[in-house]
């Protein structure tokens, strides 16, 4: 019996892996991020077969025969034994997207985990094995998910302890650099690939301290300070993001920013923000947060961005106006021309003209260019000499970022669509000459308005694509029947459950086109939490 001990203690050990793994990637159930996902992928969570040490336990209330009693901890230890081997087979199919970090926060959760199960195994050796203990133990396996949302409750006295040591330990020395300007950057789409090019441009006068990656949270910007700000830098680029109002003033009321960049205003996040205008709101507390001698930078082409200040905005903060469309913008842009090298485009600004040569591609980084070229100004680096670094700007890693894989040319576009960005990254594959092939799961967190936005989406792509790989059978439902509505073949439509997969299909593709050239666009690439598993033969 105790060789089922363990068993169970592997067992619930590699599982709890991939449930420690879920609850990391929703944020550890903020906002019930994790609830959430546990309510849609019950498939995922739920193994019928861990149910049957459950049902094989209940027989020990029935009968105290030692010989049934071996016989059922011998069955259900044969069962774990299964699922072992079962779970290790699944680590090897499905590669996991985003690596599972093991941090301090989650040893803390695996600690809390197993000194539950060893109180409970402690009182199964002591009771002789009894049937109550052992039906415990089978329910915690059963029900791990649920298991694990219950260890992180549990950890929220300690994990707030943790964040206040290392939060008053980053104001502590935010504060103590008297010399540092900070710089917020916030909006629906295109925040770190503003914060990525404004850092660029100021590195031409300033030491220039960016946030590193996506790392727009409170814990984000606790890391930055903590980890990587240098008593040397002088200015600090804040990526900030929100999935709920209050988020961003909270991490204003911690930085303190003076300046401020909001890019534009769209339908991200929308199913936890529930309205445009709570979104819209929501990205103007960075704005509103700015002392009056601060400055910022907002879009004239944004409706929302013009109409929230001609009648909500309450701060008195100095606003520089950028615009491609409306030519009374204070920066704007015109003349926009671009190929699968980059973009070439004119800047305006009072009666002044620069041309702008770069890598980037996609309306919205002509956009980021000028906000960050509007903001360089006010900060007195001379705009000849950022005209000069713009034309060193790499695309940001799956930010339409074109590479050769294998023998196709991808555009990497697949890191957090919206229905903007998706616009923008069809019209750059529009101008590929050769054959044109979009790889995608979809959008999401678009709350009632997904289905809509994502049928949209779907009649976009057959204006443009040759053929399309579709992501997930379910997820994909709305962007088929938009494709197929604009009368697409529906030979030239390829449903896939992984991504993976869709690089033998663009090697098939190419082989039928031997004489062209095969742009595929790689347009979002869900994390596993969207996962819909493996593709059937």
């Amino acid at each position: 019996m105790y060789i089922f001990i363990f068993v169970y203690l592997i067992y619930i050990f590699y599982k709890s892996r991939t449930s420690l793994y879920m609850l990391q990637q929703n944020l550890y159930n903020e906002n019930n991020r994790y609830l959430r996902w546990i309510a849609r992928s019950l498939t995922r969570c739920f193994n019928p077969v861990d149910f049957l040490p459950f049902l094989l336990a209940i027989f020990l209330f029935l009968s105290k025969e030692s010989f049934i009693m071996e016989t059922i901890y011998l069955s259900i230890t044969l069962i774990y034994v299964i699922g072992i081997y079962d779970e290790y087979k699944k680590n090897l199919i499905n590669q996991n997207k985003i690596k599972f970090n093991v941090t301090s926060r989650v040893k803390r959760l695996y600690l809390t985990e197993f000194l539950i199960i060893g109180l409970i195994l402690t009182s199964l050796i002591l009771t002789n094995f009894s049937g109550i203990s052992l039906t415990l133990l089978a329910l915690l396996i059963a029900f791990l998910y649920h298991f694990i949302y219950l260890v992180n409750i549990i950890n929220k006295p300690v994990e707030k302890l943790v964040y206040l040591y290392y939060f008053n330990k980053a104001k502590k020395k935010l504060y103590s650099m008297n010399r540092l300007k900070v710089i917020g950057i916030t909006g629906s789409y295109g925040k770190t690939s503003s914060k990525n090019i404004l850092s660029h441009l100021l590195a031409s006068k300033y030491i220039t301290r960016p946030t590193p990656k996506n790392l727009n949270t409170p814990y984000g910007l606790m890391i930055t300070i903590n980890n990587y700000l240098d008593k040397f830098d002088e200015i600090l680029v804040a990526e900030m993001g929100a999935y709920v109002e209050g988020e961003i003033k909270n991490m204003c009321d911690f930085v303190k920013p003076k300046y401020g960049i909001l890019t534009i205003i769209g339908d991200a996040h929308l199913e936890t923000f529930k309205s445009k205008d709570n979104i819209c709101s929501s990205k103007f507390e960075l704005i509103e947060s700015l002392p009056e001698d601060g400055a910022c930078v907002l879009n004239l082409d944004d409706e929302y961005q013009v109409n929230y200040v001609k009648n909500e905005l309450k701060s008195k903060v100095k606003i520089i106006w950028i615009g491609i469309d409306k030519k009374e913008a204070d920066f704007y842009a015109t003349n926009i021309k671009s190929d699968k090298y980059g973009m070439n485009f004119d800047i305006y600004h009072d009666k002044e003209k620069y041309h702008i040569e770069t890598k980037l591609l996609g309306v919205h980084n002509v956009y980021n260019i000028l906000a960050s070229i509007a903001l360089g100004n006010e900060l007195k680096v001379p705009i000849k000499d950022m005209i000069t670094k713009a034309k060193s700007i790499m695309p940001v890693e799956h930010r339409l970022e074109i590479k050769k894989v294998l023998n196709i040319t991808m555009i990497d576009d697949a890191y957090n669509s919206n229905p903007v960005g998706a616009k923008n990254a069809l019209e750059v594959l529009k101008m590929m000459d050769g054959i044109k092939v979009v790889v995608t799961p979809g959008m999401i967190e678009l709350g009632v308005s997904e289905k809509k936005l994502n049928y949209e989406f779907g009649r976009n792509i057959a204006k443009i694509a040759d053929y399309v790989i579709l992501i997930g059978e379910t997820r994909c439902e709305e962007i088929k029947r938009g494709i197929l509505d604009s009368k697409f073949k529906n030979e030239n439509i390829k449903v896939l459950n992984r991504v993976v997969d869709a690089y033998q299909v663009l090697e098939d593709l190419k082989k039928k086109h031997q004489d062209s050239e095969v742009y595929a666009l790689f347009e979002n690439d869900l994390p596993d939490i969207y996962s819909e598993g493996v593709n059937k033969k």
